[in-house]
């Protein structure tokens, strides 16, 4: 472009610039629904953006030399600023591309109608051609700096949400306000009744629909709270459909002020499992949960009553192992046990006599101590990994 068109354009710009903004802001509230339905957009704001980058793009028009592609580059600071603003606004991207091609053809429309235009025909194309590079490139710098404003908010969101699973589950919700901002962010009531869920994987399709409440991966697993909307038997009946290893729930707590302990129990549920693939809730594994919040106790009932039974070559202890919990599990009665494991009573019988042989202590049909049932939990529990 000659001198006097360049001249022609920075007068323009200088004469213009504010009565452009106006006439764009109009075509917005006219052409893109978007800003108007949506709202979160306000006029004052809306009209320094417009001013703004009709200012950037007849100024680009003068450059000769400009980075398209820089994401620092000052010539685009306002089209970046624009993307900024609008991702944090929450207006869809492609209403705020929309004003920039409402833009790039008012200002189009107006250099043509210029009367000093006519008597520069031979720049016109150029010109032309030039404003919608710069319009392009405006609009790519928006995109861009809306798609990192999003990564860098959704970045901040999983940080924080991950924060607030720690506090919740380190007993800072016991603050009734980190309780409700809690509530807020993951999108649950101050005071609905809860379990928590420790899994080691879930089916991420279903879950969420069939199991009402938040959700976090954390390291290998998978822990969430679920709001009890008709009580405990749809949420087991749900876990057991989408639990893919072994899974511990809690017992209902009201509110999450009880985050802490919720979770603390599920862990236990889940520990109860020893890897094994299951769904199961703290109540129902107490005695195991007391002997994993017991681990000196644990090893001494082992030690006590098993220990010389499992120093035994590995297939007599198991068989002997294996009776003695048929044994305990049906009450001393070597009549039952015979029938569980499929052998004569006599052999029971014997078998009773070995382990009382091995560890010196007494055991009296139809009387299994609790120690030995409590010692036989231990050792299946033996080897769970700690948490």
């Amino acid at each position: 472009m000659g001198p006097e068109t360049l001249d022609l354009i920075d007068r323009h710009r200088r004469e213009r610039a504010a009565a452009l903004a106006d006439r764009l802001v109009e075509l917005i509230d006219a052409g893109n629904p978007g800003y108007r339905e949506m709202g979160v957009v306000p006029r004052d704001d809306l009209w320094r953006s417009c001013h703004d980058n009709i200012e950037r793009v007849f100024a680009l028009l003068l450059e000769q030399q400009v980075d398209a592609t820089s994401t620092t580059d000052p010539a685009f600071e306002a089209a970046r600023e624009t993307g900024r603003r609008r991702a944090e606004q929450g207006l869809p991207l492609d209403d705020v591309l929309r004003s920039f091609r409402l833009g790039g053809r008012l200002i189009w429309d107006d250099l043509l109608a210029a009367p000093a235009m006519a008597e520069h025909q031979v720049d016109l194309l150029e010109v032309g051609s030039r404003l919608w590079q710069v319009v392009d490139a405006s609009s790519a710098q928006v995109a861009s700096a809306y798609h990192r404003f999003e990564r860098e908010r959704a970045r901040v969101d999983a940080q924080q949400r991950t924060d607030l699973w720690e506090g919740l589950m380190s007993g800072r919700a016991a603050d009734p306000g980190f309780a409700h901002r809690a509530a807020q962010i993951l999108d649950l009531p101050d005071d609905g009744d809860f379990v928590a869920i420790v899994a080691d994987q879930l089916d991420g399709t279903s879950a969420p629909g069939l199991l009402p409440g938040a959700w976090l991966r954390r390291g290998r697993d998978v822990v969430g709270l679920v709001l009890l909307t008709q009580g405990l038997a749809p949420v087991l009946q749900a876990l057991h459909r989408v639990g893919q290893g072994a899974v511990g729930i809690s017992q209902p707590m009201a509110g999450l002020a009880h985050g802490e302990r919720a979770f603390e129990q599920a862990i236990l549920a889940w520990r109860t499992l020893a890897g094994r693939p299951g769904v199961t809730s703290y109540g129902d594994r107490l005695p195991e949960a007391l002997l994993l919040g017991s681990p000196s106790v644990a090893e001494s009932l082992v030690q006590r009553w098993l220990a010389p039974v499992l120093a035994r070559p590995r297939g007599e202890a198991d068989v002997l192992v294996g009776t003695l919990e048929a044994w305990v599990a049906c009450g001393g009665s070597a009549v039952a046990t015979a029938a569980v494991a499929h052998c004569h009573r006599n052999t029971v019988v014997n078998r009773v006599r070995r382990v009382e042989a091995l560890t010196g202590e007494r055991l009296e049909e139809d009387r299994p101590p609790l120690e030995l049932e409590l010692a036989l939990r231990a050792h299946r529990l033996q080897g769970t990994a700690s948490r």
